[in-house]
């Protein structure tokens, strides 16, 4: 059979290319943002014009975002997309993302079956939220009228949370389904052993993401790391030629994909291809990451977060994913002394620190959703094909 996959975002590239390749398929894949790399080597083809935006998907993050993306051509982008989606001829189309990507996906199916892989919108989300908050993130906050009526068309929606299960079939859709955590299953077992470069004692994992936000976010994690009783480590997933200016840090590269960095006695590090390894022995993140702060309170970590100026991390931004994850991120100012004191604080109190852990476990829960998904799919296609 030939599958169409439409995603938008790098997390929802990741996703569907590992249901892809669960499935076996011929696949078609449509990114919607960025290149979509995630699909090489999995999908014959790679629709679209794969072309990145100033705001890394964020258009709507704020109007400079906005504006940025419209400059480089957003609105002639999306064109292609549309076209791209509808010229393709396909057996059934698997959408990983949000009420648009579903729009994109029903659009190129042309009534062929559809399955919708939901991993942004949580019922978590609804706590504690304003009115006025819930109003501005509405489609990533909660299940929409509008994508409820989309759902009628689809053959089964997969959600990210027990919650979010229990949410959307109370709302109707009788063909929700939840596996497990979608975060979880990106997550690698441990790239290597670091212990021959760090020792074995506990590391701070410093996540400053991927999306821009890792220009302001990273000199202020390895300043406030200088007040904590652990190694630094940063999860770096760019080329060293990316780094921001780190002033007062003295760089030496001790291994291909390993940079030291040293300042006032202290120690850190910058790893390449560590990721998994860096989370596995971290007893604290301090993180303006989406998918990996995820994936760090799944595996109960406590988080210590605060706003950058963007493109992601924004204030509203982590807002919400505090809503999320609840006791596992403590939000703070953007400053190394608040964020340090916050490190601290878990640090000394067992009892801070094991609600902390407790409620990163229970709200992204174990893996499971990817592998669950990808057989549902698969079952409902072979039926298909009998029929």
């Amino acid at each position: 059979m030939r599958i169409l996959f439409v995603s938008n975002g790098p997390t929802e590239d990741a996703i569907g290319a590992r249901i892809a390749r669960e499935l076996g398929q011929e696949i078609l894949a449509l990114p919607l943002v960025g290149k979509g790399k995630a699909y090489e080597g999995i999908a014959r083809e790679i629709l679209g014009p794969r072309q990145e935006m100033p705001s890394g998907g964020f258009t709507l993050g704020s109007w400079q975002n906005l504006f940025a993306d419209l400059r480089a051509g957003f609105l002639k982008m999306t064109l292609r997309q549309w076209q791209a989606a509808r010229s393709s001829q396909v057996d059934a189309a698997v959408v990983v993302g949000d009420a648009y990507a579903l729009t994109v996906g029903l659009w190129g199916a042309k009534g062929s079956p559809v399955y919708h892989v939901n991993p942004l919108v949580s019922a978590h989300y609804l706590e504690g939220t304003s009115p006025w908050e819930l109003l501005l993130d509405w489609g990533g906050s909660d299940f929409t009228p509008y994508e409820r009526l989309l759902h009628r068309s689809v053959k089964a929606v997969f959600v990210r949370d027990q919650k979010s299960l229990e949410r959307l079939r109370g709302l109707g859709v009788r063909h929700a389904y939840w596996y497990g955590s979608f975060a979880m299953d990106l997550l690698p077992p441990p790239e290597r052993d670091l212990t021959p470069l760090l020792g074995d004692g506990p590391l701070l994992a410093l996540l400053p993401g991927t999306r821009g936000d890792e220009r302001f976010s990273l000199p202020l994690m390895l300043e406030a790391s200088l007040h904590l009783p652990l190694t630094p480590a940063v999860a770096w997933a760019k080329g060293w030629e990316s780094l921001p200016p780190l002033p007062g840090w003295h760089r030496q590269e001790e291994s291909p994909g390993a940079l030291r960095l040293t300042k006032e006695g202290k120690t850190a590090w910058i790893l390449q291809g560590a990721f998994s390894a860096i989370l596995h022995r971290s007893a604290i993140a301090l993180a303006t990451a989406g998918t990996a702060s995820e994936q760090a309170a799944g595996l109960g970590i406590p988080i210590v977060g605060f706003p950058t100026p963007g493109p992601q991390y924004t204030r509203a931004f982590a807002r919400r994913q505090k809503r999320l994850l609840g006791p596992a991120l403590r939000l703070v100012q953007p400053d190394p002394q608040h964020i340090a004191a916050e490190a601290l604080l878990l640090l000394h109190s067992k009892e801070v620190y094991a609600q902390a852990s407790q409620a990163g476990k229970s709200r992204i829960g174990p893996p499971g959703g990817i592998l669950g998904a990808a057989r549902h799919i698969q079952s409902c296609l072979e039926g298909f094909r009998i029929s």
